[in-house]
């Protein structure tokens, strides 16, 4: 079955979200992964067109309320950057309320609170997927954000701690009722880390416990048909994309025209996918100059070459990238190996396999 075969469930009929007072253009939201989902990359999507939502990578409350140099970097915004969500972590009540209160003045549209991430160095401090072992408190620290700002407040979490705990429906009944704009669910415990696959049933059991809170489906989507199976099998208001969004920058365009006419869009070819490598690279340059730009695409190339399918050695010189002028002659020759491939020929996006961390503590 091809993509443009998906029968579309009847989900599909509703084509836009609203968080609050905040309507989203699509209900396709770009997850926040740790490292990738910085200012230049949202921007390189969201000229692709089809993103409602993006969200930053997430920021300890405390190190915003303090002003580190490194939160700054990662909340680093622009007028094209919207609408934006800030994801924020941390365990004390105070700090999280006047973390989102200082948001709220900066300008964003909406502030996401982390109950998922497994890594250790979020979870030992008792935040992200540590929230969910502490009922009272949790609901108790979201509850005063929500009613610390006037913005939408989201969460995002995972089913539970493990699979003898799966307390994401008993949360995201409470957070209704504390006036949670939405909740996104990862469909995996934080056992599983990141490995196995996503638990639709999962997901499904926390849309049947709430009554009108959106539900947004997050976990192994990359094409039109895990979306569509997504919606069917789980019922849920939204969906967002992490990981697939890396392999296949157009997956957020492709699901807006599914919506809107059963049919993804054209077919990005390899020239267009080399056209993105550069545009990504250039807002990269532009942000925080050549030092910066290289050191961040060293992160994504491996993204890239997957794709594009270089050649060893223009792979292994990308990962080490030390120059705008080296960037540039290795962009050429992979066009060159691209125009001898057949550069206009479709990508086969639905083939490429998405690198996950292991275990549930391993850096992202």
């Amino acid at each position: 079955m091809t993509e443009t075969d998906v029968t579309a469930p009847d989900t599909r009929t509703v084509r836009s979200l609203s968080l609050g007072s905040l309507r989203l253009t699509t209900r396709f939201v770009l997850a926040p992964l740790a490292g990738y989902t910085n200012l230049p990359f949202r921007l390189a999507l969201r000229e692709l067109g089809g993103v409602g939502l993006a969200t930053t990578d997430l920021v300890n409350a405390r190190a915003l309320l303090v002003g580190s140099a490194r939160t700054m970097e990662l909340i680093q915004t622009c007028p094209a950057d919207r609408p934006l969500a800030v994801q924020i972590y941390g365990a004390d009540p105070t700090e999280m309320a006047a973390a989102a209160q200082w948001l709220e003045s900066y300008g964003v549209s909406a502030v996401d609170i982390n109950m998922g991430c497994p890594v250790h160095k979020v979870v030992r401090g008792g935040g992200g997927s540590a929230m969910m072992c502490d009922p009272a408190k949790t609901v108790g620290l979201v509850r005063t954000i929500v009613e610390a700002v006037r913005i939408p407040v989201t969460v995002k979490m995972r089913l539970g701690w493990d699979e003898q705990n799966w307390s994401a429906p008993f949360f995201a009944r409470e957070f209704e009722q504390a006036g949670v704009a939405a909740v996104t669910i990862h469909g995996r415990t934080r056992a599983q880390g990141f490995g196995g696959s996503v638990q639709l049933d999962g997901i499904r059991a926390v849309v049947e416990a709430v009554d009108r809170l959106p539900i947004i489906g997050n976990g192994d989507i990359r094409n039109i048909a895990d979306a569509a199976r997504m919606f069917e099998a789980t019922g849920c208001h939204a969906i967002s994309i992490g990981r697939g969004a890396l392999l296949n920058p157009w997956i957020f365009r492709d699901l807006a025209c599914w919506e809107e006419t059963g049919e993804s869009g054209p077919a990005p070819t390899y020239a267009a996918r080399a056209d993105f490598m550069a545009r990504h690279f250039g807002l990269l340059l532009a942000q925080r100059g050549e030092h910066f730009a290289c050191l961040t695409f060293r992160k994504v190339a491996n993204w890239y070459c997957k794709v594009l399918r270089p050649g060893r050695e223009v792979q292994q010189r990308l990962v080490r990238l030390g120059s705008a002028v080296e960037f540039h002659e290795l962009l050429e020759r992979t066009r060159g190996v691209l125009a001898h491939r057949g550069e206009s020929a479709p990508l086969p996006t639905d083939s490429f396999e998405v690198t996950v961390p292991r275990g549930p503590v391993e850096r992202w």
